[in-house]
């Protein structure tokens, strides 16, 4: 047999998966050139200042922010898949706080509004969201109500007189929750009902008695803003309930499904770019007469972070696929967002363990992703509830 014909492994290769199409690898091109042009060189700038609101409108003139969404409303009609490009993308901004609160506006606040919000609603607010003009956040988490959404204690009491609802409590780690021009806030609004007991509401954020009262402080993400609000005597009309009225955690627990697998795309292109950095270091830096990449301990690890990623890769697209396809697959995206979540931050560990003392330092920009890798275990549904999902699936 002639050796020009003998099949060799082409480690090279850069064939697409087949959920993307020609149109979504163009878009991947246009949304990597625009991250790395425009937001990368500001990234650590916005550490410390957090990213400017222009990043909205101007990724909203590009058409970034209504990938999937109707065009009616001024989206671009795509498929679920070109979000999942997005958070693929955007890591390329270099800036994990600037990709969060964009995730917050698109994938995690917009899908409730459009999917149980009436055409007046959509208006107000959607369509000036896709254009970047609008800022949207989500107010689930409390401070005495995280993993446990039932123990929400904010309060929405309706005055039939009037017709009139009064909101007082708390919510807290609110991404986008100092520049948010609306929030979609859970609420209890029958006490005495269990799960039926909860409501959505539109609150406008320019509301008398809504208080943006602490920008936090935080481990990593410094680039977004996250705060502590308080609403203290509210007053909203009938028009801010958002869907029904009682069925308010049936329909954040269906929010929180997209935004899980969004975050686990986000969390494999992370650790994609995290691993492509330290493997480029690996070859250039040298010791004992060598490049470092060459010595067998580093060229498993390497070996074991590309397994991991794939892995996690191929259930992010297969899960995607099946919920694409009409499926509702619960399980697999717990568990995708559980995997993706936990061997990103294992990558970019690792990958400064590589790079040694070079790691600890800023100035490579590795410590800055782990710090902002590591919220992925918690934020959107923590471990340790994605594994109590993921168990009781099988009736245990």
């Amino acid at each position: 047999m002639a050796t020009e014909s003998v099949l060799k492994p082409d480690f090279a290769t850069k064939r697409k998966h087949f959920i993307f199409s020609d149109e979504h690898e163009q878009l991947r091109e246009s949304i990597r050139a625009y991250a790395t042009r425009e937001l990368a060189p500001h990234a650590e700038e916005w550490e410390e200042t957090t990213f400017p609101d222009s990043v909205f409108a101007r990724m909203g003139e590009l058409g970034f922010l209504g990938l999937d969404k109707p065009e009616e409303y001024g989206g671009q009609g795509g498929d679920y898949y070109t979000s999942l490009v997005l958070a693929e993308e955007i890591v390329h901004a270099q800036s994990g706080g600037l990709a969060m609160g964009i995730a917050v506006h698109t994938d995690m606040a917009m899908p409730p509004i459009l999917a149980f919000g009436t055409e007046e609603q959509k208006q107000e607010w959607v369509v000036p969201a896709i254009r970047g003009e609008k800022i949207l956040c989500l107010g689930i988490t409390e401070p005495d109500a995280g993993s446990d959404v039932a123990g929400i204690k904010t309060r929405a009491v309706r005055d039939e007189a009037s017709g009139e609802w009064t909101i007082n409590g708390s919510k807290t780690y609110i991404t986008n929750g100092h520049r948010a021009d609306v929030i979609v806030l859970v609420t209890k609004t029958d006490p005495d009902a269990g799960y039926d007991g909860f409501t959505l509401f539109l609150v406008g954020m320019d509301a008398p008695g809504v208080i943006r009262e602490k920008r936090l402080d935080k481990l990593g993400m410094h680039a977004s803003d996250t705060a502590l609000l308080a609403f203290q005597d509210v007053r909203v009309t009938d028009r801010a309930v958002l869907g029904q009225v009682g069925k308010g955690f049936y329909h954040i627990m269906w929010e929180l499904q997209g935004e899980r697998l969004i975050g686990a795309a986000g969390c494999v292109a992370g650790a994609q770019r995290c691993f492509e950095q330290t493997l480029q270091y690996a070859k250039d830096r040298t010791a004992f007469g060598k490049q470092i990449g060459k010595f067998q301990v580093i060229r498993h690890k390497f070996a074991e972070m590309a397994t991991k990623i794939e892995t996690a890769r191929q259930m992010v697209y297969t899960t995607a696929w099946r919920h694409t396809n009409g499926e509702y697959p619960v399980r697999e995206i717990s568990m995708a967002k559980l995997y993706a979540s936990r061997i990103a931050v294992e990558v970019a560990d690792e990958c400064i363990q590589i790079h040694g003392g070079a790691g600890y330092m800023k100035e490579y920009g590795i410590e800055r992703v782990w710090r902002d890798l590591r919220l992925n275990r918690i934020g959107a549904g923590t471990d340790e509830i994605m594994l109590d999902v993921i168990g009781k699936s099988y009736g245990l």
